[in-house]
């Protein structure tokens, strides 16, 4: 596999799904946020290519930091009339003009490190986007609206618990890392209040860790190190005893999972998005990666709170709430299949 044929495998792929109501997107307009993050380049990209491919007339506006970046990943669209830029942050979003039928909204802080070393600007992120993107959403009455959440909502439960919806996550507010999810607690809370109040059709998709092609070289999370040794063939050094265990998401699915959100999801709730046939401990996820590439796992074991890891973890999450309105992955060859898929697109920086 090279890099291209797994890009556009991906994206046809999203594009045939027969779950999603493509139908519902004809001639609408898709607003994104975080546009440029791995979720989110990958939805305005299947968005686009499904444009073209189902001839929908859709138009994707995209929320931007770098113009000069966006133009770079989003090059095979130059000149595609559905494609806009919105350039700015989520926190002081600017007008945006004409109308606006659907919202995805992925913006956020991903960095470990940086939820312990900027955790202000890791909470305002956060809060202060998601009430801007809320109040876009009042004043422009889309037809559905998705905020991608995340697993660490549920704070850490017991090991052998099957995570569902209902679930409330215990955080401490004292711990300087809680600033990422306790910041996605406020955000889901935010969007219930708005669902209920002012009717925003605004959904949460709580999603497990996700990885695929588009998984930048010098990522410096723990999927992204994996690829690395492969590519390299550096033996993979674990700074933890790898005890943590949950599920994974390849980013293709991922897509799709919005999307059914975004289109068949009931405003002010919760979907668990992830793959449960990939649930293991880290561990065993380095073993297999190692395996599949002939190299070795070690152990350099070192504190975790200071290098932004959580805590040992246990988060079987129970997707069928998310199944019962059609969505299924779309491989299943599991992590194997998963890590050859993203390393075959990841390119040295």
């Amino acid at each position: 596999m090279n890099r291209q044929t797994v890009f556009e495998e991906d994206l046809e792929n999203i594009c045939s799904a027969d779950f999603i109501d493509w139908d519902r997107l004809n001639g609408k307009t898709i607003f994104v946020t975080g546009a440029t993050g791995l979720i989110g380049s990958t939805v305005v990209q299947a968005l686009l290519y499904a444009n073209r491919k189902r001839s929908l007339h859709l138009q994707v506006k995209a929320l931007v930091r770098n113009l000069q970046k966006a133009q770079a990943m989003f090059a095979r669209y130059e000149g595609d009339e559905a494609l806009s830029f919105v350039v700015g942050t989520v926190e002081e979003l600017s007008e945006v003009e004409g109308q606006v039928d659907f919202i995805v909204h992925g913006a956020s802080q991903t960095d470990s490190k940086a939820f312990i070393r900027q955790p202000v600007e890791t909470i305002l992120t956060a809060v202060q986007g998601t009430i801007r993107l809320l109040e876009l959403a009042r004043e422009k009455k889309p037809e559905g609206m998705v905020y991608l959440s995340s697993m660490e909502a549920y704070g850490y439960p017991q090991k052998g618990h099957k995570v569902t919806e209902t679930d409330a996550g215990a955080l401490s507010p004292l711990d300087v890392r809680s600033s990422y999810p306790i910041g996605k607690q406020q955000c889901e809370a935010l969007c219930c209040a708005y669902a209920s109040e002012y009717g925003v059709p605004a959904v949460i998709g709580r999603l497990t860790q996700t990885f695929g092609p588009g998984v930048s070289y010098r990522d410096n999370r723990i999927f992204a190190y994996f690829g690395r040794c492969v590519l390299e063939k550096q033996d993979i050094v674990l700074k933890t005893k790898g005890e943590t265990e949950r599920d994974y998401l390849y980013t293709a699915d991922a897509v799709t999972a919005i999307l059914t959100l975004l289109l068949k999801g009931e405003k002010g709730s919760a979907y668990n998005i992830a793959d449960e046939s990939t649930y293991c401990s880290i561990a065993d996820m380095a073993q297999t990666v190692a395996g599949e590439a002939g190299i070795q796992v070690t152990f350099d074991l070192q504190d975790a709170a200071a290098n932004g890891f959580l805590s040992t973890l246990y988060m079987d999450l129970d997707t069928s709430r998310l199944r019962s309105l059609g969505w299924k992955v779309l491989y299943e060859g599991g992590l194997a299949e998963m890590y050859r898929r993203m390393i075959a697109c990841m390119e040295k920086e």
